[in-house]
């Protein structure tokens, strides 16, 4: 009996197009036959003739196709299965047929094969997600595995989930409880450090799209600057990253929009062609999968409407213009490519239409000239037919700004109250001028901004803007991608007690970060690098950190030593003293003073237990007291000198440092405290190998 294999070889051999027909052989042979071919190296092969079968709805070998599902269950190269499933998507009518068995044998198993065999798992779910993306079935199954998904798993499993997980919110992020699992699951793998900086980057496309979709403008704001944040850190992180880059520079364009700042967009228009430039070249002759195609057009829709706002805030900008039609054509297309384009699949550009088209109206109504022209156009239509001039958008602009021309006279009107303020609104119009003019200023200091910005005008409050965005940036330039996550966990955090404010906030927000760049640099077990190197000839410093091989033992004096030289050598090193006396009726460890400011840092050792209830209890107090004559915020780092096994292994920096209040009997302000853990006892990696 011919077989089936074969067949298959030589139809691929000779270039024909591989078909049932084609195969020569009889129906009932192939179903035979078809489920070992699908678990081997002719699957795509198969799964090609399938596809040309459901094409055609050539039923008669319905038989041989349905048994591809369940040899496909069996496959054990993942070049084989993505070129099979690849196949297979080809055909809607082959997905449709074929999706709900499949599903099942792409994740039946799927944890344990997860350890057995993480790419081959990680294309199984591949698999499964764009079965579900196609509609080829309910989403139902695919969802249940998801929740189940470990996020600890082995590193090349772990690599492929980010991008699988941004595909499924591209596709369901209006499924609320479904997507903030899938949010869970990225802010979780921010953590890890193999899919960080995808897990941000899906983040940024997700902060992104709620933006876009959301309905007031604070909203639209806030996601956008919390979208930029993630975007920034992703580049930063990871040489090439040109997509998050341009994503990035697609929001700061925005938002300079928004405050009609033609600068800013030029300079993010810029960056954007610069980058796409780049990543044109960096991809060259690459393969990239059919299926990523769409976050690759979406990239180029930026650049093209970004592109419309830049030629709009110049022309916004213009005291004349040589050719007023044509002025008009570029402001319309702007006005209407906020709410017709839309980039990312899931959004409606609402969220872009509330920022973009008020900024238009607002410049028409300042500008008399330009709307005494757009009246004309809306009236005079015979005037300017021949040139495809948007009348209906033209029409609709006129009646947006002249609606908001009503607004401006009655909040002028003896209804307001002397205060200036509006008594249906209370701080209403204070707070909508910051969303547009000071997102970033907003967010980073929100209610105190709003005292802020009542002091200044429009262009020193965009200013003090352009300081909070230069610096937000430069603070993930300067920092560590795995650091970023956790600072902002812990401010988040401390943003929670009343005092964290003003010059609270900025102060220990610094001392934060630069401890946990220390429990960053302490986790790592080279012996280098420690401060204080020795000369030549020289011997090695002691390692506080590593198991005693002498009679030295460590104590905490070394971890208080070691914490102190390192802010020394960092931006506190003006700042910094070591054990001073008379605070609180003791001695602390280490003290940073910022002017009047002070914040303490408790310095412990432990080698009895890690776990953070029983540190606390331990040593929460005596930490906590040394705030009872300043700011009640401070610091406990503890060396943990508990032993150090084959099967406990380390924690990582992330996992090192957590946020914790105390409240003495009888007080009635918490004292909040940062605790950070320095692995001591410690052996070298290999030593946790088994044998």
């Amino acid at each position: 009996m011919p077989q089936l294999a074969d067949r298959l070889t030589e139809l691929a051999a000779d270039g024909q197009p591989i078909t049932f027909p084609a195969l020569g052989l009889d129906p009932d042979a192939v179903a035979s036959q078809a489920g070992d071919v699908a678990a081997g190296p002719f699957a795509p092969y198969l799964a090609e003739a399938v596809a040309d079968a459901y094409n055609r709805s050539d039923t008669q070998w319905q038989p041989a196709a349905t048994a591809l599902p369940e040899g496909l269950a069996a496959q054990h190269s993942v070049l084989h299965l993505t070129a099979a499933m690849d196949a297979l998507l080809h055909s809607p009518a082959a997905a449709k047929a074929l999706g709900k068995p499949l599903t099942a044998a792409l994740l039946d198993g799927l944890p344990d094969r997860i350890e057995a065999a993480p790419l081959l798992a990680a294309a199984r779910l591949e698999g499964a997600v764009r079965l579900a993306v196609a509609e080829a079935v309910t989403p139902f199954k695919l969802w249940q595995a998801l929740e189940d998904v470990p996020t600890d798993g082995p590193e090349d499993f772990l690599e492929r989930l980010p991008r699988l997980l941004g595909l499924t919110l591209d596709r369901w992020a209006d499924e609320d409880t479904f997507a903030d699992t899938v949010r869970t699951l990225l802010q979780q793998l921010t953590h890890d450090e193999a899919t960080d900086v995808d897990a941000m980057f899906e983040l940024g496309c997700d902060l992104l799209r709620r933006a876009l979709s959301s309905q007031d403008i604070g909203t639209v704001t806030t996601h956008l600057v919390q979208a930029r944040h993630q975007f920034e850190t992703a580049a930063q992180a990871e040489e090439a990253r040109h997509d998050a880059l341009t994503y990035a520079a697609v929001c700061d364009a925005i938002l300079a929009f928004g405050r009609a700042d033609a600068a800013a967009i030029n300079h993010a228009a810029d960056q954007i062609a610069d980058t796409l430039d780049q990543r044109q070249t960096w991809l060259h002759r690459t393969h990239q999968p059919e299926w990523l195609q769409p976050r690759r057009s979406a990239e180029i829709s930026w650049h093209h409407l970004v592109l419309q706002l830049r030629a709009a805030a110049t022309t916004l900008q213009d005291d004349a213009w040589m050719d007023a039609w044509q002025a008009l054509d570029t402001v319309l297309a702007a006005y209407s490519a906020a709410r017709t384009v839309c980039p990312l699949a899931g959004d409606t550009g609402q969220g872009l239409a509330l920022l973009v088209q008020p900024a238009i109206e607002d410049s028409f109504l300042r500008q008399q000239a330009f709307l005494a022209q757009l009246r004309r156009a809306t009236q005079e239509t015979d005037q300017h037919g021949a040139r495809s001039f948007d009348a209906a958008t033209a029409s609709t602009l006129l009646t947006a700004i002249e609606t908001a021309a009503q607004r401006e006279t009655s909040s002028a009107s003896p209804t307001a109250t002397d205060d200036g303020s509006d008594d249906d609104d209370p701080g209403g119009a204070a707070l909508a001028r910051l969303q547009r003019l000071a997102p970033t200023l907003l967010l980073q200091l929100k209610d105190q901004a709003l005292s802020i910005a009542s002091t200044l005008d429009d262009q020193q409050l965009l200013t003090l803007e352009g300081l909070a965005h230069d610096s937000d940036v430069a603070r993930l330039k300067a920092t560590d991608p795995l650091i970023v996550p956790k600072l902002d966990q812990l401010t988040a955090e401390l943003s929670a007690h009343p005092s964290f404010t003003g010059e609270v906030r900025r102060t220990f927000s610094v001392l934060v970060e630069q401890t946990l760049l220390f429990l960053k640099s302490r986790t790592d077990i080279t012996r280098t690098n420690l401060l204080g190197s020795t000369k030549k000839g020289e011997p090695p410093p002691f390692d506080y950190r590593r198991k005693p091989e002498g009679d030295r033992k460590p104590v905490e004096a070394d971890l208080q030593r070691d914490f102190h030289q390192w802010l020394q050598k960092g931006p506190l090193h003006n700042v910094v003293l070591v054990e001073p006396d008379d605070v609180g009726m003791g001695r602390a460890d280490v003290m940073t003073h910022f002017g009047s400011l002070r914040y303490l840092t408790e310095i412990k050792q432990d080698a009895t237990d890690n776990d953070p209830q029983y540190l606390e209890s331990r040593y929460l107090t005596q930490a906590a007291e040394y705030s009872n004559t300043n700011a009640p915020f401070g610091q406990l780092l503890v060396l943990d000198l508990t032993p150090k096994d084959k099967t406990q292994g380390n924690l990582r920096v992330d996992e090192v440092a957590w946020t914790t209040t105390h409240q003495p009997r009888g007080a009635t302000t918490d004292r909040a405290v940062v605790v950070g853990i320095v692995a001591g006892n410690r052996t070298t990696p290999s030593a946790y190998s088994r044998k």
